[in-house]
């Protein structure tokens, strides 16, 4: 891909505005210094060349209006053609519009896509929506899905209902629902999991979620939806956001996510994919919440991906 160098001829001073307003250093850098590898403004954060009303800062630190931010001079590598996104994304990402208005939209995301790009992966779903909406000024990811997990994915179309959306999540105003199948027949109709979660860090470099003492706070209720002869379909709502919460959880019950290639069991897993599972079976299914600005109570559904559907249909009832 080619690229194109300019450099920008002087330190420049942006005050922010209400559009900035509550957004990180980091963001607001990396989406205004585009070409620009995220570990140089890191860098140049770090050492101070970025500064914030003539003070060093933080690159988490959220901006105000008002804020003065002193940009350094910085050599901007900016591409002459557009990121790749997958042919499949963009048709998956047109026709899965479960719900939009002026301030967001809920997109019925694909398994196997990346919320974003980064680590290795040159796009994902909000690069495919900017491809596909070159207009757009504004497109944020409002929370985020594993990239195995398919379903309800909140967009912000603007930064006023970005803070919104942010803060009913935060508030715990919005439900999130997903279906679950989990190996093994799990005997249970209904529980509620407490169990802290810890980010870790295994062997081979691969992030991992442990459940410890020392961890944060999270809570999942499972209810039974069907059992088969040798899987559970499971209805899992998280009380809590944490990073793969349903997926641990359900693994600390004996009987983890089909397909859960990172928490699962390996030889069920083995067994499954010979059946037919090629992905994790795991889908944001329902979200409920107050619209931000109206008021009126919404419920979003995406339906289970058709591929999944006709798993379920070989499974064997009890």
């Amino acid at each position: 891909m080619n690229k194109e160098e300019s450099t920008l001829p002087h330190v420049e001073y942006v005050e922010i505005t209400e559009d900035h307003c509550d957004q990180r250093l980091d963001n607001f850098l990396i989406t205004r210094l585009k070409g620009v590898p995220k570990s140089h403004i890191y860098r140049i954060v770090r050492k101070g060349e970025v500064r914030v009303n003539k003070g060093r800062i933080d690159v988490k630190y959220r901006l105000v209006t008002g804020d003065i931010v002193r940009i350094p001079p910085i050599r901007v590598a900016e591409r002459s053609e557009e990121a790749y996104v997958p042919q499949g994304l963009q048709l998956a990402l047109q026709q899965g519009i479960l719900f939009e208005d002026d301030g967001f939209l809920i997109v019925n995301k694909p398994a196997g896509f990346a919320v974003h790009g980064g680590s290795g992966v040159s796009s994902g779903i909000i690069e495919g929506l900017r491809l596909l909406r070159p207009e757009a000024h504004f497109l944020e990811l409002v929370h985020r899905l594993d990239k195995d997990t398919s379903g309800c994915l909140l967009i912000a179309k603007k930064r006023s209902a970005l803070r919104s959306l942010q803060a009913l999540f935060r508030e715990s105003q919005i439900q999130k629902t997903y279906q679950a199948l989990l190996s093994g027949q799990w005997p249970r109709k209904k529980l509620v999991v407490s169990a802290p979660l810890l980010k870790n860090i295994s062997k081979g470099g691969e992030r991992i979620v442990v459940i410890s003492p020392s961890g944060k706070a999270a809570e999942t209720l499972f209810r039974r939806l069907q059992l088969f002869r040798d899987v559970t379909l499971v209805e899992a709502s998280p009380k809590t956001g944490r990073t793969h919460q349903i997926r641990v959880h359900a693994a600390s019950l004996g009987h983890p996510i089909v397909g859960d290639e990172r928490y699962g069991q390996d030889e069920a897993n083995k067994i499954f994919k010979n059946k037919g599972y090629k992905r994790m079976f795991l889908h944001a299914q329902t979200l409920r919440f107050a619209h931000p600005v109206t008021g009126v109570l919404m419920a979003i559904t995406a339906p289970l991906p058709l591929q999944l559907e006709h798993l379920l249909s070989h499974e064997e009832p009890l």
